[in-house]
């Protein structure tokens, strides 16, 4: 039997840790019949001093385990947490309890955010690893010696797995639950759930890029005519001569106050209208790169798949209005 430790801070989202609860009992029901025990056995903590862990929806969950009353130095197979907690104070509790027990584990887990209490307890050191993506820079400029991976849903680095936002979490557990048990057991776990067994792209096509805007003066005022005009000609050498700079010192200025070369901000910009269109309108693609300064299709594709994982068109498939015009 596997034990598995599930660390729910207080107000996150539940319905990350009920999935996977879910996702291992179903795995106990499906198991062959020739193995009498269950595979799972799950325990909840909760890093609260009582045992109701408060959902940020207002519902409520009742754990079977206080982190504080748990022997960090007891073996475990896996130790997943689910995100972050509310306080410091929280977080180092968790964090200290994770340092002492990770000895003892074969493998340690995190889901969205916490990702980050990992490599706080150093245990994300020279590894690669994600998070949910509006965290990805923060892990990154925070824990220098992790390699953050932008686009995966989730990354395995030997006996450490992360994932990125909230449901990504599910698709994670699927595959533990794959490397534990194999292939069959996985598939007809996700085929009763009603879930992808490995979804298609990653978690880039849900983020959206947190462009950073100048305070005020001519690089706002760029930044605002770049919007506008994405069909132009949007050169670093061109974006500089209409502020009458040189293009080095262009560069060195717009880096400096929007955190992003012009180069990737121009192509930041042009990708989030083009979501926007594929989203909201029935254009056709080859308008849409046409009207978004892509100039064809083949160039809008190259970019949706080396920044989203996914082509326009299935971008489209999955993420349009219903009510599209």
């Amino acid at each position: 039997m596997h034990n598995f430790l599930i660390i729910i801070p207080d107000g996150g989202i539940l319905f990350e840790a009920t999935g996977i609860a879910d996702i291992l009992m179903h795995a106990n029901n499906l198991r062959p019949a020739d193995i009498q025990f269950p595979l799972y056995q799950v325990t909840i903590a909760t890093t609260q001093p009582y045992h109701v862990i408060n959902g940020a929806s207002g519902l409520n969950l009742l754990a079977d385990q206080r982190l504080c009353d748990l022997e960090p130095s007891l073996p475990r197979d896996t130790i997943m947490v689910t995100g972050r907690g509310q306080s410091e104070e929280e977080d180092n509790n968790i964090v200290n309890w994770l340092i002492q027990a990770a000895p003892h584990s074969e493998r340690i887990v995190s889901i969205c955010g916490g990702a980050m209490l990992l490599a706080k307890a150093g245990l994300l050191n020279g590894r690669h690893a994600t998070t949910h993506w509006r965290l990805i820079d923060t892990l990154q400029s925070h824990y220098p010696s992790v390699t953050v991976e932008r686009g995966p849903l989730y990354v395995q680095d030997e006996m450490i797995w992360t994932s990125g936002g909230v449901s990504s979490g599910l698709d994670l557990t699927l595959a533990l639950v794959e490397t534990d048990y194999g292939f069959n057991l996985a598939r007809d776990v996700a085929q009763d759930l009603v879930l992808f067994l490995h979804r298609p792209g990653g978690q880039a096509q849900f983020s959206r890029y947190l462009l950073n805007q100048a305070d005020s003066g001519p690089i706002k005022d760029l930044q605002t005519w770049i919007t506008d005009n994405l069909s132009n000609d949007l050169s670093v050498e061109n974006l500089a001569e209409k502020i009458a700079m040189s293009p080095r010192n262009f560069t060195r200025v717009f880096t400096r106050k929007t955190g992003i070369t012009p180069a990737k901000y121009v192509e930041a910009i042009r990708l989030t209208t083009a979501r926007q269109y594929l989203e909201q309108t029935s254009y056709h693609i080859e308008k849409i790169a046409d009207i978004t300064g892509f100039g064809t299709s083949l160039n809008l594709r190259r970019v949706f798949e080396r920044n989203l994982h996914v082509t326009p068109t299935e971008y489209r498939e999955r993420f349009h209005s219903r009510n599209m015009a």
